[in-house]
């Protein structure tokens, strides 16, 4: 199987030779991480890619999805510890010098609707071909690469644009104040998005549309369910449509902070893979993946655990042998790996979770879920065959559950082997 039919038939739910070991955000660190971790492993070109051998995941066809010109970014002012620039999309942000947080957002390009006509007319119009000047080489060298192909990326989506356009307070104000500028904005960026797409098409296989929307916080959505289905939602389906008229068969949706209300809604408008399942937000992968089996799962390991001990870092192992016995689940951590997780740390729980989706792939080659046959914590039977079933047809269910005992019973062994027990 290669990488990419691995990643898209893994975010479809579907059957695989194992989960893919991916180079994405679940594992990425921060600026000031990378440098943290240069000083304790001694390698001073540390690219945690190649280290650990990640493998390729989508490449995003390139596009410029925003404003057309750009804003000229510039520095407003400056202190010893912030930076206080003007962006390329009209926002005003203040960041801190060592990159060690989100930056700040201050200003904000959208304020009336006199604004927003003015932003749309000089900078959103299609200009498909200026917007795609790099579409050829991408095409020529995606058939080097085998990895997938995704339409859509940050800082792009319904809601996550429109906030950024006039800031969180006030686009939550506009919803009552000014409901049909808030329309106009999401129709006019899916507009734009959706010829630039329709142009990409065209030149090469598309397998996955992303829509970033960062529209959540630990106690859920910003907005109300309602007002999802009557802003966002008949965008979601022009999306939907796009992608089943050109067999594109993943549509996937970021969003931060508690999605258990989401995920339902957006489901309904075509939606089938999500990310990143923030644990302190109070999500949980494996509840989410019991009850859609049919959603495709990244991320969802907790960042924080990496920067404590042992014992929390054990609980997300646990945690990743559930979902990689359950399937459909593309292993990562819930964002950016921030800087008080060590070098030790991060290397400790990324190779054992490559050794976890190695063995079981092992597992599945030697046919534990194969009719007639199953698999206990000692795998293999006499001659290196799987065990008969005894008594009838094994649950499959429970044999999913005893890939992941199998799992962890070889990681506990080499914990206690290396300690010299």
């Amino acid at each position: 199987m290669t990488n990419k039919e691995r990643i898209i038939k893994t975010l479809l739910c579907e059957k695989t030779d194992r989960a893919p070991f991916s180079a994405w955000l679940g594992f990425a660190p921060w600026g000031e991480t990378t440098e943290r971790w240069k000083k304790e492993s001694g390698i001073a070109d540390l690219d945690t890619w190649s280290y650990f051998g990640f493998e390729p995941f989508f490449h995003g066809a390139p596009a410029h999805m925003g404003p057309l010109p750009g804003f000229d970014p510039k520095v407003i002012e400056e202190t010893e510890e912030f930076v206080i620039s003007l962006d390329w999309r009209g926002m005003v942000v203040r960041n801190r010098r060592d990159g060690g947080s989100m930056p700040e957002f201050m200003s904000y390009p959208i304020k009336t609707p006199a604004d927003w006509a003015k932003y749309k007319e000089d900078r959103l119009q299609p200009r498909v071909a200026e917007r795609l000047t790099d579409l050829k080489q991408f095409v020529t060298n995606m058939a080097m690469i085998d990895a997938p192909v995704q339409l859509g990326c940050f800082p792009w989506g319904m809601f996550g644009t429109a906030r950024d356009m006039m800031g969180a307070e006030e686009i939550l104000m506009t919803f009552y104040d000014e409901p049909e500028l808030v329309r106009d904005i999401m129709r006019t960026y899916t507009d734009l998005w959706l010829a630039l797409y329709e142009e990409i098409v065209k030149h090469i296989q598309v397998d996955h549309i992303h829509i970033w929307e960062d529209m959540s916080g630990k106690q859920g959505s910003l907005i109300s369910m309602a007002m999802i289905e009557e802003f966002m939602m008949p965008e979601y389906d022009r999306m939907a449509a796009f992608a089943a008229r050109h067999k594109i068969p993943i549509l996937s949706v970021d969003s931060d902070g508690m999605v258990d209300e989401l995920v339902p809604v957006m489901m309904r408008h075509g939606v089938n893979a999500y990310m990143p399942f923030e644990v302190q937000a109070g999500n949980d992968v494996v509840a989410y993946r019991k009850q859609y089996p049919k959603l495709g799962i990244m991320g969802g390991l907790d960042k924080s655990a990496l920067a404590k001990g042992k014992s929390e870092m054990h609980r997300e192992l646990d945690r990743a042998e559930q979902m990689l016995a359950l399937g459909g689940w593309v292993p990562g951590l819930d964002h950016l790996v921030p800087p008080d997780v060590s070098w030790a740390n991060f290397k400790y729980v990324v190779e054992h979770l490559k050794k976890m989706i190695l063995l079981i792939m092992a597992l599945y080659c030697i046919g534990y879920n194969q009719p007639g046959c199953f698999v206990t914590p000692e795998p293999l039977g006499p001659g290196g065959d799987p065990y008969p079933a005894m008594n009838g047809t094994p649950d499959p269910a429970l044999l999913d559950h005893l890939v992941g005992q199998t799992a962890r019973y070889f990681r506990e062994r080499e914990e206690a082997v290396r300690a010299g027990s």
